[in-house]
């Protein structure tokens, strides 16, 4: 791919960083001397650039990664805890902090990758379940260990993990606790392939660099979001019904020809459509809530 050069310092958060390049948005964990102790601040952080690249019309893909020998050792408590004061507990509306980043990448019209190396513990791993891809270094570990620590599985990790591992996989890892390697992972599909830490970031650019030219940005995010909000329905009548509306819409669809036109050319596509601006006005999970 191209040289991948910054369009920004980083320097408008403090646990973690966001660059631009190449139409990919970079969004590392930057807390190395802690191991990238999660916290609230990251979990608003990572929330925000989050949202930040998915309405930026520059950024196609997202890349998620982590300074440091480890991605996530899971939450930091020693940063003060939680956001609420413990003895009145939380209001109706507050949420958990590995919630708030797991939704907003459920929502999210870019594809994302993570790449993860080293321990992906606890709030470590379920941060990323939401993403695409999940790639991993050999030396990574994975574990989620909240029953050993006495308190619950969070970020909707109860939701995501039995539909990527299945349901037996899933009881396995969270009511045991264990911690497992890369190959175990992969075998089991929580991650999509297993690289040499030094090759890891690369990889994960590669196929960020792929989707950014092969792919167009309203049929990826209509497709994420199919994939995720009608795979749960009863019968296939209202995907298909959706479909149907979808498919009405491609001859007044210029990406579509252009995706057509670019295939019998023989030369790389040039779509306009943007995301957004141009998803469809008729998808039933267009909302302000997911924005």
């Amino acid at each position: 791919m191209a040289n991948h050069v910054d369009d920004g310092d980083g320097t408008d958060y403090t646990q973690i960083t966001y660059r631009v390049a190449d139409r990919i948005a970079t969004i590392t964990l930057n807390r190395p001397e802690a191991r990238n102790g999660y916290t609230v601040t990251m979990a608003d952080e990572l929330t925000d650039a989050l949202t930040r690249a998915d309405h930026d019309h520059d950024v196609r893909v997202v890349v998620l990664t982590a300074n440091g020998r480890d991605f996530c050792v899971g939450a930091d408590l020693s940063q003060g805890g939680f956001d609420f004061d413990a003895d009145t507990g939380p209001d109706a509306a507050w949420q958990e902090p590995a919630g708030r980043v797991s939704r907003r990448m459920f929502a999210s019209n870019k594809p994302i990758i993570a790449a993860l190396h080293g321990a992906a513990i606890g709030g470590g791993i379920t941060i990323t379940l939401a993403a695409d891809y999940r790639l991993a270094a050999t030396d990574a570990r994975f574990g989620f260990v909240f029953v050993r620590r006495g308190i619950y599985p969070e970020g909707a990790s109860a939701w995501f993990l039995p539909r990527l591992v299945g349901m037996g996989r899933a009881l396995d890892w969270m009511v045991s606790g264990r911690v497992f390697g890369a190959d175990e992972a992969l075998a089991a599909g929580l991650v999509h392939s297993v690289h040499e830490p030094d090759a890891l970031l690369d990889s994960a650019y590669t196929l960020a660099a792929e989707l950014v030219s092969t792919t167009a940005p309203v049929s990826v995010a209509v497709t994420r979001q199919l994939l995720y909000r009608m795979s749960a329905v009863d019968s296939p009548i209202p995907v298909h019904a959706l479909n149907s509306r979808l498919i009405g819409s491609v001859p007044n669809n210029p990406d579509a020809v252009e995706g057509v036109l670019s295939f019998l050319q023989k030369r790389p596509p040039n779509f306009t459509l943007r995301v957004p601006d141009d998803l469809p006005d008729f998808l039933p999970w267009v909302r302000k809530d997911d924005a």
